[in-house]
């Protein structure tokens, strides 16, 4: 069920982005027009009670399952809110919440800068809506899009396959290849590019994954973007789910890989930057001194990325033809002194500010479309 919940973009529940902190629930964000934001909820609060029982000692996902509910019916919210010196009470009613998965907006007054957070039955007609409300946002002065897949860990494939499809005009954008040849799949763009050709930069890291994957590697192999950020997670296996009836939920089994349209396995390898940025600064001397971030090649007993039919590439990626000079302007990590990270402050992401240089950098610049 909570699989079916991730997956249709939509569950009955209050409305806020949550976090553990200090044994409590703090609330990251109220979402727009919820529940939780029509009741005055804020960043920054901790919820100490739900229906007057203490989060403390609850793991986030049984806080969340406690809060989330049948649409109309009631819980009640015990809040501490910096600068009250009293614990706020609120009863809020459950209504149908679905989440923002795409997240926008305009960076200067030329620049979109679209954020991706996972794959569902949402994603596809939520990014158009960004595009298009962008493009009236920038009253015709829009040039360039940064596609925001960090963290993403993936979703559905036909939801990746459509997002890629807005953005190219032909060619194939993933197949998968099964134990049987017979069983090979291949999806292909249709005519039609939402952006109408803007230049686009994708932004990934060690937390995409799957359709995450698929979208990247698709853009990348077409040149349709340039991708930038840290080698992404390597997961390219395809589930398929089997209702087990009955009420006995379901088996989710590993069934395909996915390939790229060059042939390239997703399995263990992942998505490469065309330019590597990193988040944060590393010291030469200690690179070894923080453990990498887990990737699918790390788990124990993952897949290899070969196997099923041989790739047959359809497509070979042209060679990454940036106009001149362009390269040498994107940084690969911070300077020292470069601020902490900070969500609320767009400034403090240092490869989002790369993204922008390598957009704008791309947009003064004739297009050379790649597309085959």
């Amino acid at each position: 069920r909570d699989m079916q919940v991730q997956t249709r973009g939509e569950f009955g529940g209050l409305g806020i982005e949550v976090t553990q902190e200090g044994g409590f629930i703090r609330v990251i964000s109220p979402i727009d027009d919820t529940p939780a934001a029509r009741a005055g909820i804020r960043p920054g609060d901790f919820i100490t009670h739900l229906n007057g029982a203490t989060t403390q000692g609850l793991t986030l996902q049984e806080a969340v399952d406690q809060m989330r509910g049948e649409r109309g019916t009631q819980i009640r919210l015990t809040i501490r809110r910096e600068g009250e010196q009293r614990p706020i009470e609120l009863t809020i009613t459950r209504d149908v919440i679905r989440p923002q998965v795409v997240r926008f907006r305009l960076e200067g007054n030329d620049v979109g800068y679209i954020r991706v957070t996972s794959f569902n039955e949402q994603t596809e007609v939520n990014l158009r809506r960004a595009v298009t409300t962008l493009r009236n946002q920038a009253g015709g002065n829009l040039r360039a899009l940064v596609l925001d897949l960090r963290n993403n860990p993936g979703g559905l494939l036909d939801q990746a396959v459509q997002v890629a499809d807005d953005l190219l005009d032909q060619g194939e954008i993933v197949s998968t290849r099964a134990r049987r040849s017979e069983d090979a799949q291949r999806w292909n763009a249709r005519s039609g590019d939402i952006t109408q050709g803007l230049p686009i930069v994708v932004l990934i890291n060690g937390g995409s994954a799957s359709a995450s994957e698929i979208v990247a590697g698709a853009l990348q192999d077409h040149r349709r973007a340039v991708v930038i950020g840290t080698r992404s997670f390597g997961k390219g296996s395809v589930q398929t789910v089997m209702p087990l009836g009955g009420n006995n939920g379901a088996i989710r089994l590993t069934t395909a890989r996915y390939y790229t349209p060059s042939g390239r396995s997703i399995q263990n390898t992942g998505i490469e930057p065309d330019i590597e940025v990193r988040a944060t600064r590393q010291d030469p001397q200690q690179a070894n001194a923080t453990p990498p971030r887990e990737r699918e090649q790390d788990l124990r007993r993952s897949l290899r990325a070969d196997g099923g039919t041989p790739p047959a590439p359809s497509v070979q990626p042209a060679p990454l033809n940036l106009p001149p000079g362009l390269a040498e302007r994107i940084q690969r990590q911070p300077p020292e002194g470069f601020p902490a990270f900070d969500a609320t402050r767009p400034e403090t992401d240092f490869q989002l500010q790369q993204a922008l240089v390598l957009a704008r950098g791309l947009a003064a610049t004739p297009q050379r479309r790649a597309q085959r």
